[in-house]
């Protein structure tokens, strides 16, 4: 740590003081630090936002919500009822976006007994219980089956039935959820909103007054409101810069529960097994690389015979060959091969790398071919020369390509792609990630926390390897 501080704090002017290189090289620093590390930053403080921020199109920095409030609608024969419910507990604000396990471990029946009237009304609809208790109702009261099917009927067939001359025996309770259901006029599915909750000056009076706000993220500079104490009253406007809403920073660490502890009832996933197969592919694959490639650099560097060249040739130009392009022929040869949906389908096919060939051979060539030499001339095997000698005095060089091989595996997505996309048991990380993202449902709340998740292993191995990669590159070529 005091070395980084000295770094940080090095001058070169006389007596400690600032010149302009200084202030040039500390600018260009923390340029480089903001372009490097800010993308990763928001990833991390977005990965600890609820579903429920990040569908608000949240823009924060930190996962913080703003005070809320409930603005209800209700319908009846007195038209449309407007009114705000306070101090629900933030459960009730993000009820559609939690998911089934997460929805049973609320008791809906329980709750709804703090409330009636309309209160009660708007709070049954958004639970959604008016769909499910009406179709109960009906068959408990032995009312007609086309009553099931009238809310999704044409209104050509609905004008065929007479929904009223059938529920005059009911009580006023019973009617009522039954309209609901049916949607007869002048009841409408009744609505339940979350607004912000702000403090803001009357534009009249100047009073502060409780406002409730649809979102404060936005660019205007005046909002619509409705007044609490009045919520039947006119919309007003209300300069931004004028409103006061009080935040609190609340972390969503389930994000990261869920997914590792197979908490995912609406996804047929298993992270951890995603993270298993990445660790397992990752480390065998990076060994059989390591293995092939310096095989293959060690004949190219210390060998002599015909065609030498020309194979080392080859093998650069496949440098240039873009991978989209490769895509055909390594499905074909996974299919062929009968590796498709098996882990093996994504290690074999990047099993030697042009680039560790190169990289490799080029280290070899500072070898001095006198210790191959005296090693045989002392009875070593082909085998133990390069296991012996050339190996271990080409430790740098591989120590890089082994980090990079590890993080090109770990971040592989094409690969896995083409080889285990129709077999789940053998999904990685990367292909794990894609499954948070539906047609119709999406859950970036998970997926931007199993990123994170993702990043840890290659992350942890470059910091401390790192220098490995200085050395390594450093020392290759030299001669």
């Amino acid at each position: 740590m005091s070395g980084v501080v000295q770094f940080l704090t090095r001058r070169q002017g006389r007596n400690g003081q600032f010149t302009w290189t200084d202030i040039v090289s500390y600018g260009f620093l923390f340029m480089g630090f903001l372009m490097i590390f800010m993308p990763v930053m928001w990833l991390a403080l977005n990965s600890v936002k609820s579903q429920f921020q990040l569908e608000k199109q949240d823009t924060s920095l930190f996962p913080s919500d703003y005070s809320r409030i409930a603005r209800a609608s209700v319908y009846g024969p007195k038209g449309r009822e407007i009114f705000f419910i306070k101090d629900l507990p933030r459960w009730v604000y993000a009820w559609s976006g939690l998911n089934k396990e997460e929805r049973a471990d609320k008791n809906v029946s329980k709750f709804l007994e703090k409330f009636e009237g309309r209160e009660f009304l708007a709070l049954r609809s958004h639970f959604g219980l008016v769909g499910p208790q009406g179709r109960q109702l009906i068959k408990d009261k032995n009312l007609p089956e086309w009553m099931v099917r009238y809310p999704t009927m044409f209104p050509n067939i609905k004008s065929k039935f007479d929904p009223l001359k059938e529920v005059s025996h009911l009580s006023d309770t019973e009617r009522r959820l039954l309209f609901e259901f049916l949607g007869v006029k002048p009841f409408k599915a009744n609505t339940l909103t979350t607004q912000v909750l702000a403090q803001a000056p009357d534009p009249k009076t100047g009073k502060i007054e409780l406002y409730a706000l649809n979102s404060l993220t936005t660019s205007r500079d005046k909002l619509t409101a409705r007044l609490v104490n009045d919520p039947g009253g006119k919309v007003v406007r209300l300069p931004k810069h004028t409103i006061v809403a009080s935040k609190t920073i609340k972390p969503s660490w389930k994000n990261y529960t869920d997914p590792l502890m197979n908490r995912l009832a609406d996804r047929d996933i298993d992270v951890v097994k995603c993270l298993t197969n990445s660790i397992f592919v990752t480390l065998v694959a990076t060994l059989i690389t390591l293995i092939i490639n310096s095989m293959a650099a060690f004949a190219l560097s210390k060998y002599r015979f015909r065609g030498q060249t020309f194979f080392f040739i080859v093998i650069l130009a496949t440098l240039m060959v873009p991978a989209s392009i490769m895509l055909v022929g390594i499905f074909k040869m996974i299919t062929a091969t009968g590796l498709s949906g098996s882990l093996w389908g994504v290690i074999i096919p990047g099993a030697a790398t042009p680039t560790g060939v190169f990289m490799l051979r080029q280290y070899m060539l500072t070898i001095p071919d006198e210790l191959m030499e005296a090693a045989r001339m002392d009875g070593a095997s082909e085998w133990k020369v390069y296991w012996r000698i050339v190996l271990p005095l080409a430790l740098p060089a591989l120590a890089v390509l082994g980090i990079l091989s590890i993080i090109w595996r770990w971040n592989d997505l094409i690969l896995p792609l083409v080889a285990v996309a129709t077999n789940k048991e053998a999904y990685t990380i990367q292909l794990c990630l894609l499954e948070f993202r539906g047609e119709y449902v999406s859950q970036e709340h998970y997926r931007l926390a199993m990123t994170i998740v993702s990043l840890i292993p290659t992350t942890l191995v470059f910091v401390f390897l790192q220098r490995y990669i200085t050395t390594g590159i450093a020392n290759t070529g030299m001669k």
